[in-house]
């Protein structure tokens, strides 16, 4: 176990993570890990300690964290091309939980906090038609699914479908122009 903490397992861990040809696999492995498994546990232990200090930081990181990654959803296979870009993903997650920087915090007072201020009203609004529109939905396709569940098994159960094709039926959704299978 020595090994594990020697300078050689570091120098190792660090010239994988920073060698440049091919190492995207070893850097997004480590955003990952610094992104979201150290931020887990480190909000399980905050929240279990019942500690409201490391419960406000480990907030306003997922809250910058949050809004990282829906900017990185829409621009991931853009930047992504650009030599180094998960070094620098890297770099930024890792100054986003720094306490020296308190880099999540500077995102959140700065940015996150007055946008949302600015359109608190207008968010409210879309989260409530969003939110109302997802349970309509979900119910929608929760009914369609035990329809077409007890559709397809009688139709098994009457011999009137083959096997193949009662598990394509049961792996496709259910849409409107679908209606007489689904009720």
């Amino acid at each position: 176990m020595a090994f594990l903490g020697s300078d050689l397992t570091s120098e190792v861990g660090l010239r994988l993570l920073l060698w440049p040809l091919g190492s995207n696999i070893v850097t997004r492995a480590a955003c990952c890990s610094v992104g979201v498994v150290l931020p887990v546990y480190s909000t399980f232990r905050a929240i279990e300690r019942n500690n409201e200090r490391e419960q406000q930081k480990w907030l306003t990181y997922w809250a910058a964290y949050g809004s990282f990654t829906l900017v990185e959803t829409f621009s991931d296979k853009l930047l992504s091309w650009f030599p180094y870009y998960y070094h620098f993903k890297f770099a930024f997650l890792v100054w986003l939980q720094l306490p020296s920087t308190e880099g999540a915090k500077q995102i959140y007072r700065n940015h996150l906090r007055p946008n949302l201020l600015k359109h608190q009203a207008r968010v409210d609004q879309l989260m409530g038609f969003a939110s109302a529109e997802m349970q309509t939905r979900m119910l929608l396709v929760a009914r369609n699914l035990l329809n077409r569940e007890g559709y397809l098994r009688s139709m098994a159960q009457q011999g009137r479908m083959q096997i193949p094709n009662l598990i394509v039926k049961m792996t496709s959704f259910c849409f409107p122009k679908d209606r007489d299978v689904c009720s």
